[in-house]
């Protein structure tokens, strides 16, 4: 893929916390719970155009990544932003969790996961 340098960037995720579809909301509180960080720019001309423009975010829960050396997981945009079907019911892949309490508990996750972040 050529890319055109008139692109623009799409809609994009705000910075903060979130909840993937697979969250259960009767376990903890923190299950298929992410930070995102950002988005990222695929450098090369020759990546598909999905993968062009990536969300960068980091799990609140002992995920593969995490366990892995607390890395970050990156997802295409497009697939981050979109909507999936469960049982039935047309959900986002990712919920903005918006609510303080929660989002209190969840920088106390992230200050324990992560204590080298200085937020």
């Amino acid at each position: 893929m050529h890319r055109d340098k008139h692109t623009k960037l799409p809609p994009v995720p705000e910075i903060g916390f979130y909840y993937h579809y697979k969250h259960d909301p009767a376990g903890e509180f923190n299950n298929y719970a992410y930070e995102v960080v950002g988005v990222a720019h695929h450098t090369e001309d020759d990546a598909y155009e999905r993968d062009q423009f990536l969300v960068i975010y980091r799990p609140l829960y002992e995920a593969f990544v995490y366990k892995l050396g607390r890395l970050f997981d990156a997802r295409p945009l497009s697939m981050f932003m979109e909507t999936i079907e469960k049982n039935g019911v047309t959900r986002p892949r990712f919920a903005r969790i918006t609510d303080e309490a929660l989002i209190a508990q969840l920088k106390e996750k992230r200050r324990e996961m992560y204590p080298e972040l200085k937020t």
